[in-house]
């Protein structure tokens, strides 16, 4: 997620956005917690740039550490079709796809 995007979030704000799933959660969250987006931060929320509500969720499991890990959708590319980022807690990043890492 653009770091620009989390300015001025306290930690437990931040874990809260990273959980959630889509962008109307993300939306909901805001509201809930009092804090204006500016105009910046919605366009990257409802257009897609941070979240995208057309990719459907993907998990897959950490080949480091084995845990389960929600992907963030990151773009689309023709032959691998939509591309995921998936950051682990134990550290290790990669991108993916449905059916292979990238």
């Amino acid at each position: 997620m653009n770091k620009e995007l989390l300015e001025g979030l306290t930690e437990e704000q931040i874990k809260r956005v990273k959980e959630c799933k889509n962008s109307q959660e993300l939306l909901a969250l805001a509201k809930e917690e009092g804090y204006a987006l500016t105009d910046e931060q919605l366009s990257a929320v409802s257009g897609g740039g941070c979240l995208s509500t057309d990719a459907p969720d993907l998990s897959k499991t950490c080949p480091k550490c084995g845990r389960s890990v929600q992907g963030r959708y990151v773009g689309r590319k023709s032959y691998y079709g939509l591309v995921y980022e998936f950051n682990c807690e134990c550290g290790y990043s990669w991108k993916g796809s449905k059916h292979s890492d990238l």
